[in-house]
């Protein structure tokens, strides 16, 4: 595959160093925010299986995600009410 040298104003080169991850490189990080993926569009082509694991993998996730507020909120002695 080959490369293209582009120039790139600094707030643009910034934004894309800021929502750069570890382990991608620049050109990964661009065409990831650029994708032409659409959270409407997640659900075609998958089978209702699959969209129920991800539910339920969600679920879990908002499960400990509460789990670990009430644990700090309780550490920190943030009263619920």
């Amino acid at each position: 595959m080959g490369s293209k040298q582009i120039r790139l104003d600094d707030d643009v080169y910034a934004e894309i160093a800021d929502g750069k991850r570890d382990d991608e490189t620049f050109s990964d990080a661009i065409d990831r925010m650029v994708s032409d993926w659409r959270l409407s569009e997640w659900g075609t082509g998958r089978s209702q299986s699959e969209i129920e694991a991800h539910r339920e993998q969600l679920d879990e996730m908002d499960r400990i995600d509460a789990e670990e507020t009430a644990e700090l909120r309780e550490q920190l002695g943030i009263d619920d009410g």
